[in-house]
């Protein structure tokens, strides 16, 4: 690896850019959350050495945040290998796409989807702002394990320093409720399952965060359904959704653990993908 990438710290952010429009708004992003954190922010492209992309954008964060330490750097090779390698290092990535709509880029892959399914640290790919700017605050995926506290954490403390209110999602499934939801649809009076405890469950799982962020105001809600459904609207976007991607060491985690990248796939708000660990580490 470069030296310069050598020696980069864990706590540095790191952003890839490529001179498109979408690499600066991600670039913006970095920036103001590197700010915020207090970190450097290390602004990367990949491809020719004499290109002056990194250069020039570093140059302008610079005069936009006077206070920020931001580094340019170049380093040859193909794009998602160098970055996941840099991940590694890194307290976080930031990366932008194009808002192409689900069946394109499901179609089409991306290096962020690649970077989704396999980057070391966590993750943030940035979609173009829509036509209003999201008000709703974060959104987090979570299924009351020990695992999913990272993913927690991160959502929480987003949602502190940018002053946003938090929306806890936890998705399930079960006979009962589908049989209640057909038939609420079909206008009958039903009787809905009882979600007391699973309610319980979550609530437990966010009490130490509740604790040390006591500003944020939470929301838990309980939804019937698909997880990556339920956390990629394809309307009334969010400031971030955030998700967490399962270890691949099992057949069950290569299935739950593809929810992430569809995810960032299919989403139209700024998704943040966060690994876990192994309940078997």
């Amino acid at each position: 690896m470069n030296e310069a990438a050598a020696s980069m710290e864990h706590t540095d952010i790191v952003v890839g850019v490529d001179g498109s429009v979408h690499a600066v708004r991600a670039a913006d992003w970095a920036a103001e959350q590197a700010r915020l954190e207090r970190r450097a922010l290390l602004v990367v492209n990949v491809g020719d050495e004499t290109s002056q992309v990194a250069v020039d954008l570093a140059a302008a964060l610079r005069r936009r945040h006077a206070d920020l330490d931001v580094r340019p750097l170049t380093l040859p090779g193909e794009p998602r290998q160098v970055l996941l390698d840099l991940s590694e290092r890194a307290a976080l990535l930031v990366v932008g796409s194009r808002g192409r709509g689900a069946l394109k880029s499901l179609l089409l892959g991306s290096v962020s989807a690649a970077l989704s399914a396999s980057a070391a640290c966590p993750l943030v790919v940035c979609r173009p702002d829509g036509e209003q700017t999201p008000e709703r605050g974060v959104l987090v995926g979570a299924d009351g394990t020990p695992e999913s506290v990272p993913v927690l954490e991160f959502a929480y403390r987003h949602a502190a320093l940018h002053h946003l209110p938090l929306t806890v999602l936890h998705c399930f499934w079960d006979a009962a409720a589908a049989v209640a939801e057909y038939r609420r649809a079909r206008g009958e009076v039903h009787e809905p399952p009882e979600l007391e405890d699973l309610h319980l469950t979550v609530a437990e799982s966010l009490a130490g965060l509740a604790e040390q962020y006591p500003d944020v105001p939470v929301t838990v809600t309980l939804k019937h359904g698909l997880a990556d459904e339920a956390l990629a609207p394809r309307h009334d976007g969010w400031d971030l959704v955030v998700v967490g991607r399962h270890p691949m060491d099992s057949l069950s985690r290569l299935l739950v653990g593809s929810i992430a990248t569809t995810v960032v796939e299919r989403s139209r708000s700024t998704v943040a993908v966060v690994p876990q660990q192994s309940s078997e580490a």
